[in-house]
């Protein structure tokens, strides 16, 4: 599948100024596109474009945990960018002074995380060794050594423990997801799980409490989730209604009581309520997103849920409340093209 189509929606939590912000990374100039958010009304007039924009297509973003901050992963040198956020972008800070990898021109860093202090940064992309990791204090330290055992596949997305204490990269060569104790640097390489996901993993979260770990991937069942403790536990009975293709994005709500999938094909999107196990699937939504999902997450307090996807216009959201509301409004200036990775951005 091409990175355009590697899409996931995150959220963020934390204590930054400001009102929440939703950011979308696309396909198309600028690249970057952040809105006003308001739980209730949907989405305010777009925030002016950064002075620098990021070098081409972008397919991953995320706020820092005290939304004082936002990163970019985007096709060519340098493959992540960051800037300061305050209601607006800041100057963007320097690259770091070893770019990922050996950040051939040709690459795409296609997700990005910060740790759940702030206190790191981590990008994968489709070049080896698949993932990297800097110290982050306003701006870029010296890399992390890469892993020992690194990812066996390009990079298509990772995510940090709740507590920081491991980091997750869902890839696309067999094991399709690889997780690494964390603590200023990555440790040796957990087991794999005893049942793998199906073929490539395109999208990796963490329950709330780190209690469980879910991968959206290729091939049936599409979605795999693991109990996790210091490792991989027995994978847990695929849903009762399953998934009709490629899991391109998935997300725990905040309470941990319900997960989201967004998926290629009718109807583009699925929720679960979620208790060590798959409830029945939700009531569809009235109005669909436009095309095949890329990405999902829940708004930092719960009440709204967002879908990126590859048709105009690109990114819809809908209220929730253990069920689909009535979806939000497009906000009045669309992304240009088809979105990629979404992040919230949470209230001070």
């Amino acid at each position: 599948m091409d990175p355009i189509t590697l899409n996931a929606v995150q959220g963020a939590a934390g204590a930054g100024g400001g009102g929440i912000d939703i950011a979308v990374a696309s396909d198309a100039s600028p690249y970057i596109i952040v809105y006003p958010w308001t739980s209730g009304t949907g989405f305010g007039t777009k925030y002016a474009n950064p002075s620098t924009l990021p070098s081409s297509n972008s397919y991953g973003v995320a706020f820092s945990p005290d939304g004082a901050d936002i990163a970019v992963a985007h096709y060519s040198n340098p493959i992540i960018s960051v800037y300061p956020w305050s209601s607006g972008f800041g100057t963007k800070y320097a690259d770091p002074s070893t770019l990922p990898g050996s950040a051939g021109p040709s690459w795409s860093g296609l997700s990005v995380a910060f740790s759940p202090d702030g206190a790191d940064i981590a990008v994968v992309y489709d070049g080896t060794p698949y993932i990297t990791a800097y110290p982050w204090s306003s701006g870029f330290g010296t890399k992390y050594a890469d892993p020992s055992t690194t990812p066996a596949g390009s990079g298509r997305d990772v995510a940090f423990s709740p507590d920081g204490s491991a980091i997750a990269v869902a890839h696309t060569t067999s094991p399709y997801i690889s997780v690494y104790p964390w603590s200023s640097g990555f440790g040796t390489i957990y087991a794999n799980p005893s049942t793998l996901p199906a073929n490539t993993g395109y999208g990796v979260a963490w329950s709330p409490d780190g209690a469980d770990i879910a991968v959206g991937h290729t091939g049936t069942p599409y979605i795999s989730v693991y109990p996790w403790s210091s490792g991989f536990g027995t994978k847990y009975a695929n849903p009762g209604t399953s998934l009709p293709f490629t899991a391109n994005g998935v997300a725990f709500s905040p309470d941990g009581a319900d997960i989201a999938v967004a998926h290629s094909y009718y109807a583009y999107v699925s929720v679960y309520p979620w208790s060590s196990g798959f409830g029945a699937k939700y009531t569809n939504p009235s109005s669909l997103p436009a095309g095949n999902s890329n990405g999902i997450a829940f708004s930092p307090d719960g009440a709204d849920l967002a879908v990126g996807h590859n048709t105009s216009p690109y990114i819809t959201a809908y209220p929730w409340s253990s069920g689909f509301g009535t979806k939000y409004a497009n906000p009045s200036t669309l992304p240009a093209g088809t979105c990629h990775r979404v992040a919230f951005r949470p209230a001070a």
